[in-house]
């Protein structure tokens, strides 16, 4: 135990992380046109667990050889081959200290950039709103992503499923069911754009119950200590702004599921995770999903919390673990310099997203 709650130990299913501070998922489209992880991204990664970031989630991972990738030169779990390109990354942060934990990412409607030829499927047929992104590769509008029936729901559970037990065998220490941001797992729970007349839509507990279904499997099919995480959201990567009309009981229902379907902690992300944002409530979601998960799922706020004294502020709110994005980007080493009381670095943006979200080289450590 330390005198500053970012420094005091915490356990995450048998995992005794040394501080509360994690790094975030963040796409960066750095891997091979096979999706394959490569060395660079292993030091990159790597840069992180030295710095003293106690656990770390990778960037979404795209499960299926089908409709699941979301961006060209995305990593995958969706084949053997895709699985043991990460074990260089797995062996390099695990050199470091820290456990890694692989995000699995399914784009859904949001897809742009598919190299296995797939169109993009959603809960109901659906076309996000916006243009999409040129620092990831598209341009243009959205198409229009075709509704999953029956035989395509049971594929992508299977698809989930399958690349999770990849990423047990290519040593990651748990997965991250992405529901957030837009992607195809959040769209199910938004009912704005979820209309499906079938047990997976309409009310929220219906809405909430195919993620849950994908979380419960996912935590059958592999060990025991080995950590399944949720990560959720209002707001989608196309629309910042949205958040759920029925935010209430949205987040009831969805936190109430994924905690009976085995979720060993539930990631929630958004703009400020100090400030209220659901709405006809002066709640944050991470307070809700406190209010509605069993006592020993463990909650992780993400949202402007860069600033030591957010970061706090929000520990001392009851969140377990908060994860970094931007401050981690601007400071490989934030865990270490704060610390140690040395000052913070503002993100360059000149050597960090520019001119496309691949790795720049001034991100990577060199090998000396």
């Amino acid at each position: 135990m330390t005198d500053d709650l970012l420094f005091d130990e915490f356990e995450l299913n048998n995992h005794i992380l040394d501080n509360r501070i994690g790094l975030a998922p963040m796409t960066r489209t750095s891997a091979t046109d096979e999706g394959h992880a490569t060395d660079r991204m292993a030091r990159y990664y790597a840069s992180f667990a030295r710095g003293g970031f106690s656990f770390l989630v990778t960037e979404g991972v795209h499960p299926d050889a089908t409709h699941s990738q979301g961006y060209l030169n995305q990593p995958g779990l969706a084949t053997d081959e895709q699985a043991a390109a990460w074990e260089r990354v797995v062996d390099a942060v695990h050199e470091e200290g820290s456990p890694i934990f692989a995000q699995l990412m399914h784009a859904g409607a949001q897809a742009q950039g598919n190299r296995y030829g797939y169109d993009s499927v959603a809960p109901s047929t659906y076309r996000p709103p916006g243009e999409m992104s040129e620092l990831y590769g598209g341009s243009g509008e959205f198409p229009e992503a075709d509704g999953l029936d029956a035989d395509g729901l049971a594929e992508v559970k299977e698809g989930f499923v399958a690349s999770a037990e990849r990423a047990v065998d290519a040593g990651f220490d748990g997965i991250e069911v992405h529901a957030a941001n837009g992607y195809l797992l959040h769209e199910f729970v938004d009912p704005l754009v979820n209309d499906r007349d079938d047990k997976y839509g309409g009310s929220p507990a219906n809405r909430a119950r195919f993620p849950a279904e994908v979380t419960a499997a996912i935590d059958e099919a592999t060990p025991d200590e080995f950590v399944v995480g949720v990560r959720t959201s209002q707001a989608a990567v196309t629309d910042e702004e949205r958040v759920w009309p029925d935010g209430k009981e949205t987040a009831a229902a969805l936190f109430e599921a994924l905690s009976d379907a085995g979720a060993d902690y539930v990631h929630v992300t958004g703009g400020d995770a100090t400030a209220p944002e659901v709405p006809d409530t002066d709640r944050t979601l991470a307070e809700l999903v406190i209010e509605y998960v069993d006592d020993d799922v463990a909650v992780i706020a993400n949202g402007s919390l860069g600033d030591p004294e957010n970061a706090r502020e929000a520990l001392a709110d009851g969140y377990d673990l908060i994860t970094l994005g931007t401050g981690a980007l601007a400071n490989h080493d934030w865990p270490n310099r704060v610390r140690a009381a040395e000052p913070l670095a503002d993100l360059d943006p000149s050597i960090v997203f520019q001119p496309d979200a691949s790795l720049s080289d001034a991100e990577i450590p060199s090998d000396d």
